[in-house]
């Protein structure tokens, strides 16, 4: 996850794909993967905060001619990202830049025509998410993708509280961890909006604490 500096992912590299497991099996895979046919055409991707890099590894395989930049606080979590790419990917390294930075540090190139955020917007500030949406949308050019996956207090009365509890625990066990200090979801929606991104596509899962959405830029 690409994050402030004081947290530190590189203490839940290795379980980090086991611990996602653990919690919900393979459904924030699923979710990550669920509009993966819809970025067929993108040619040169920004992925913040892509974990080990799995959701990376299958959209390089998919789209074969990508250029890719990969950003990440964590040393260790782009070194499994790197070789899961290569591994799934033909052509992964001559086609993939890892960068050690926060997403809030970097820019992506004018020609970028697709970002990527799965989990990892909830690891901001809502101010920060408001400034990474306006910066990147000044920068990269009408009709880029940015897909986005993430918790989200669910609608449904009786499921809304049950599902607070579980996010205010994941928020607890990650500042253990890792020491973040973040504890409340963004508005990720409304930063996005705000900036001049239009969603296309949006899917729940668990009742919608769960969720993978798609916008367009214009």
């Amino acid at each position: 996850m690409t994050i402030p500096a004081e947290a530190d992912f590189d203490r839940v590299a290795r379980i980090y794909r086991w611990a996602e497991y653990a919690s919900l099996g393979p459904l924030l895979q699923r979710t990550r993967r669920h509009f993966l046919p819809a970025l067929r055409e993108c040619r040169r991707a920004i992925a913040l905060g892509d974990g080990d890099g799995r959701f990376l590894a299958k959209l390089m395989a998919q789209n074969v001619f990508m250029q890719a930049v990969a950003v990440d606080t964590s040393t260790a979590m782009l070194e499994l990202l790197c070789r899961n790419c290569v591994r799934a990917a033909k052509g992964a390294e001559q086609r993939l830049t890892l960068v050690r930075a926060s997403a809030l540090e970097t820019m992506p190139a004018e020609e970028t025509d697709l970002i990527v955020s799965h989990f990892v917007l909830d690891c901001l500030t809502q101010p920060e998410v408001d400034t990474l949406t306006k910066s990147y949308a000044a920068k990269l050019k009408p009709g880029t993708l940015w897909a986005v996956s993430d918790f989200a207090l669910p609608h449904t009365a009786w499921l809304r509280p049950l599902a607070a509890v579980y996010i205010r625990a994941l928020y607890f066990a990650f500042r253990m961890l890792t020491g973040l200090r973040v504890t409340q979801l963004p508005d990720a929606q409304a930063a996005l909006k705000c900036a001049g991104f239009k969603r296309l596509g949006r899917k729940e899962f668990v009742g919608g604490l769960i969720y993978t959405e798609i916008w367009r830029l214009g």
